[in-house]
């Protein structure tokens, strides 16, 4: 079998705040998920979102150290319009979360935003900008 990508993990501080961040952006989670130290959220096309708490990795990792600086992943919503971008930013901002990028009109043909989820992590709000 060739390998192929099944999961995109999420290392959180604060699980139940990281897991509200993502509802609102559509992720499916059960609503017992934040008393659970490692979750899991099934996305359309049957790629997996995971998250474990710092200490769930620490357990069995004793030297991971939480990473420092710039991000080495990104993850990235697709929004069904120009209009959606700004709404879900909006709301976002809103509910307390820190906006990185307002949205713009990319020079690549999208809207395009970024947000902070609570560990600090830049998420992408993207949609084709309808000519």
């Amino acid at each position: 079998m060739t390998p192929r990508l099944d999961a995109v993990s999420i290392v959180t501080a604060d699980l139940a705040a990281s897991l509200d961040f993502y509802r609102r952006l559509g992720v499916p989670l059960p609503a017992d998920a934040a008393s659970q130290p490692h979750v899991e959220a099934v996305l359309p096309g049957g790629l997996r979102l995971l998250w474990d708490t710092e200490d769930v990795i620490s357990s069995f990792d004793p030297a991971w150290e939480k990473p420092q600086g710039g991000e080495r992943l990104g993850l990235a919503f697709l929004c069904g319009s120009a209009a959606e971008v700004d709404a879900t930013y909006d709301d976002l901002i809103a509910a307390g979360y820190s906006g990185h990028l307002k949205p713009w009109n990319a020079q690549w043909g999208q809207r395009y935003a970024v947000v902070l989820d609570p560990d600090g992590l830049g998420v992408s709000l993207f949609a084709a900008i309808a000519e």
